[in-house]
């Protein structure tokens, strides 16, 4: 049998037994986002009575989670689906809730937890942003059982009330990073207590670590040439399309797309571009605010845009707000990131190269990316309306990750989802 003690902590909260309610849950949360969401959100649900249990997988894990019920897991992928298993039965758990649903161990999760009938509810970053978080019933993305049939989006979304008021919240990068180093560093010096542990993530904390520190020595560079870039495109006339780059990590590439990594998708975008695109157009290459810097993406392209002949086509955005450049551009082109939502609220047209939720007819085109340059069309308004209020209703929550404010929401609006209340109002 696996080894999986349950780790040492303070005492159990009284509030955890106090709830009185129809439905009293025991919740098992799996890994959660490298920060605190899931130590929050296990108060919350304690607060109303709910049972709530953690596995920790790596010394992050557990240094996040510091209350009760915490579950080393110290056992190898090969013994995981039976140890589950088994701390599912052996705690009588109703609910499953993790992070991503993409990841090895969670993968393994999402088939014990269909053969087990136990509902698996998974946090991921929104599918509209700002201010929203996607938690989402049986998986995400690629995993989502949602439709891509435009016409049930505006029947389903014919019989919803409207949206509650919605604020935003604020985030700070600073906070994300610093949760993320602590994370690695607990990671680091535990690896003898969790003797399996793999990271999901294709470099070691040390060679990220070193990553971000180039980056972040960079950033005043950056800045400046990004303000260049999009004053630039603020002032020509020259019209141009924007293609948003994901994290090279980011499961959503590598398993709800047809491309093995960022690498690969940059050379079929640029390669279209090339010998579809009228001569008059540029192309934008934004990186992902929370790219590592471990691979130069911007070189990268620059030497692909050498070699295909239009290096004085294409521009390379490695800092800056994605809104007003995507707001001016011709259209987007995405595999399956949550920049391509942005894009269609602010009527922009979208092309998605990957499996994505929002790759419906009458709100993303569908005739492909050689076709897409020459007659770029913009999303239904209907019905992108549509997909976005039954989204809001089956798989947003309001709030964000990075800032107390922000991850406040976030809990008291997922235990009121989890419990089956509707959306609390601000």
């Amino acid at each position: 049998m696996p080894d999986f003690p349950v780790a040492p902590s303070a005492p159990a909260d009284s509030a955890q037994h106090a709830w009185a309610g129809a439905e009293k849950r025991r919740v098992l949360l799996l890994q959660g986002l490298m920060g605190p969401l899931f130590r929050s959100l296990g108060r919350g649900l304690m607060r109303d009575g709910h049972t709530v249990y953690k596995i920790n997988f790596n010394g992050g894990d557990r240094a996040f989670w510091r209350l009760p019920n915490g579950i080393d897991y110290r056992g190898s992928m090969e013994e995981w689906p039976e140890a589950l298993a088994a701390i599912l039965r052996e705690k009588s758990i109703t609910d499953v809730v993790l992070f991503g649903d993409c990841r090895a161990h969670h993968l393994v999760a999402r088939e014990v937890c269909q053969a087990m009938d136990i509902p698996m509810h998974v946090f991921e970053e929104g599918y509209i942003r700002p201010d929203w978080v996607t938690l989402e019933l049986g998986g995400v993305n690629g995993h989502s059982t949602l439709p891509r049939d435009p016409v049930w989006y505006r029947e389903t979304a014919a019989q919803l009330p409207p949206v509650p008021p919605h604020a935003q919240v604020p985030s700070s990068f600073r906070r994300r990073a610093t949760e993320g180093l602590v994370y690695n560093v607990a990671d680091v010096f535990t690896r003898w207590h969790y003797p399996h542990w793999n990271n999901h993530r294709p470099w070691s904390p040390l060679v990220e670590g070193m990553g971000w520190m180039r980056k972040l020595s960079q950033g005043k560079e950056k800045r400046a040439r990004a303000a260049e870039l999009i004053a630039r495109l603020e002032t020509s006339d020259q019209p141009y399309f924007i293609f948003p780059l994901q994290l090279d990590s980011d499961a959503q590439i590598r398993l709800h797309s047809p491309f093995s990594g960022i690498a690969e998708a940059m050379k079929l975008v640029l390669e279209s571009f090339a010998a579809h695109a009228p001569a008059n157009t540029r192309l934008v290459v934004k990186e992902h605010p929370l790219d590592n810097g471990v691979r130069d993406w911007r070189q990268q392209m620059f030497d692909l845009a050498e070699m295909l002949g239009i290096r004085d086509r294409v521009d390379y955005m490695d800092w800056g707000d994605i809104v007003p450049v995507t707001k001016r551009s011709q259209g987007m082109v995405t595999i399956n990131s949550t920049s391509g939502t942005l894009a269609l609220a602010m009527g922009v047209p979208v092309v998605a190269l990957g499996h994505a939720v929002y790759d419906i007819p009458e709100i993303t085109y569908q005739a492909g990316i050689d076709a897409f340059w020459q007659n770029p069309l913009a999303p239904d308004e209907e019905t992108f309306a549509a997909f976005r209020r039954v989204l809001i209703e089956r798989c947003l929550i309001p709030g964000g990750f990075f800032s107390e404010e922000a991850l406040e929401k976030v809990v008291r609006h997922a235990v009121a989802r989890l419990e089956g209340r509707r959306l609390l109002p601000e």
